[in-house]
């Protein structure tokens, strides 16, 4: 029976120590220094770039390794020297996918070849050499003050819309977190969220203008400062300063110093990961401030605490929730935003203020954030004023509006040929012709809701909000 035992648990250890799988960076790029340390970073740490529980080994040959225990389902990762502006890019110092591994019953060893590191391509910086964002994006600050944190200061990016400049009209302000990440790949870890490219892209169609204000996040300090109460495993617990700053600091300055509207029905958020935790919690603690939010791939599992704050804090009526999953990301992450809103509801929140859309084939990363941006942004600012600039040598009316089966365009200069677009309020372009005199167009075949008109010359254009009932 001793002997029965013994032979037990010898087996339960061999299996267990067979079941690990062992990541062997045995190809390193040739100017990796010879200190060099090298983590394992993504979907199992939250993307930290240089946790020391996942920090590798340096072998005796200078190559590296770590082994995880056996779990289920698929991770997705990246190696770093200990910081997302040190990961690994391709030979060409541009942007790679997130690898990925699907643990199986049996262990394994992968060999791994890392091409170059982000911060040693010729270009020094993140995505590649040369930066990718547009001329109405730039620098605000490169130390702006964090009064709520001693000592602290951040970089802060900001994107004036196309018009801002040739106008005196003010602007609807959108704040967005992980600011390295969403104008320009030299500065991105993962591939950045192409934020300009879309705002740029959405005024050209549709006349949607909003400011944009990036904070990048602190590094070391971004588990700190995005989560609002601490984890056992991971700490954190400073996301309700770093709130203040961005509503009490941040805000005022923006304000005081940019063509804004100011209230909180022109005012959003919007994050992803623990970025779309700190927004959930700051647009419920901030509640008079924030009007509309983007939460993307939150992480509520990192404490219970988001669900009990979430019942004191959530009897809101004029606030904007857009909630956006991956099915391919966590396990529990579908089930996590589905808990969540169902405790918003029965707390009060409009219903009618919510829109959760889950992505069967999304993955945890930049590449599904960026394809998803441009119609979470349109859905939150539906009913934001537009910011293009009327036509200056014609009048134009279109009535009646609302409408129900016609529709009448009727401009002062009759000899001048226009443009009609209408825009959907997805920005999703379904009408497209040219017309001169008064124009009437059938519209019992538009569905019930908003649509956009746009009228334009080659001088100048007109943009008019349409209610089909």
């Amino acid at each position: 029976m001793l002997k029965y035992c013994f032979f037990l648990a010898t087996l339960y250890f061999t299996t267990q120590a067979f079941a690990q799988i062992t990541f062997w960076a045995n190809e390193l790029p040739a100017n990796t220094p010879a200190n060099a340390e090298l983590y394992i970073s993504g979907s199992f740490d939250n993307w930290s770039g240089g946790n020391a529980s996942y920090k590798m080994s340096k072998n005796t040959d200078k190559t590296y390794s770590i082994t995880l225990p056996q779990q289920t389902g698929t991770i997705n990762f990246k190696f770093t020297r200990g910081t997302w502006a040190s990961v690994e890019k391709s030979a060409t110092g541009a942007e790679i996918a997130n690898r990925t591994y699907t643990f199986g019953g049996n262990g394994a060893t992968i060999n791994i070849k890392i091409n170059t590191w982000a911060d040693l391509t010729s270009g020094g910086g993140g995505g590649g050499a040369t930066s990718t964002a547009a001329s109405n994006v730039r620098i605000l600050a490169t130390n702006f003050s964090m009064p709520q944190f001693t000592g602290r200061t951040r970089k802060i990016w900001l994107y004036l819309p196309p018009n801002y400049q040739n106008t005196t009209i003010s602007y609807p302000v959108l704040y967005m977190h992980d600011g390295q990440n969403l104008f320009d790949n030299l500065t991105s870890f993962a591939g950045e969220w192409q934020v300009d490219e879309a705002l740029n892209t959405l005024y050209a169609q549709t006349g949607l203008a909003v400011i944009v204000v990036g904070i990048e996040n602190g590094g070391s300090e971004r588990i700190n400062e995005y989560t609002p109460w601490a984890n056992a495993t991971y700490g954190g617990g400073e996301g309700g300063k770093y709130m203040n700053f961005v509503a009490q600091t941040l805000k005022p300055y923006i304000d005081n110093n940019y063509r804004t509207l100011p209230a909180k029905q022109h005012t959003a958020l919007i994050g992803s990961s623990l970025g779309g935790l700190i927004s959930h919690f700051g647009a419920l603690e901030h509640a008079q401030i924030f009007g509309k939010i983007g939460v993307f791939s939150p992480s509520f599992w990192f404490s219970e605490s988001a669900y009990t704050f979430a019942q004191s804090k959530s009897n809101l009526q004029d606030t904007k929730m857009y909630f956006l999953a991956g099915g391919a990301e966590s396990a529990a992450m579908v089930s996590d935003i589905e808990r969540m809103i169902s405790t918003m509801k029965n707390t009060g929140f409009a219903e009618a203020n919510i829109l959760k859309k889950i992505v069967p084939a999304g993955t945890h990363s930049e590449g599904f954030w960026r394809s998803e941006l441009s119609e979470a942004i349109q859905w939150l600012f539906n009913n934001a004023p537009l910011a293009t600039e009327k036509i200056a040598t014609s009048a134009i009316k279109i009535y009646p509006n609302p409408t129900n089966d016609e529709i009448t365009i009727q401009p002062q200069d009759i000899m001048q040929t226009y443009q009609l677009e209408i825009f959907n309020f997805m920005g999703v372009k379904m009408w497209d012709s040219n017309f001169s005199g008064t124009y009437k167009l059938p519209t019992a075949y538009f569905h019930k809701g908003s649509y956009l008109f746009k009228i334009s010359t080659k001088q100048a254009s007109f943009t008019q909000k349409i209610i089909k009932r």
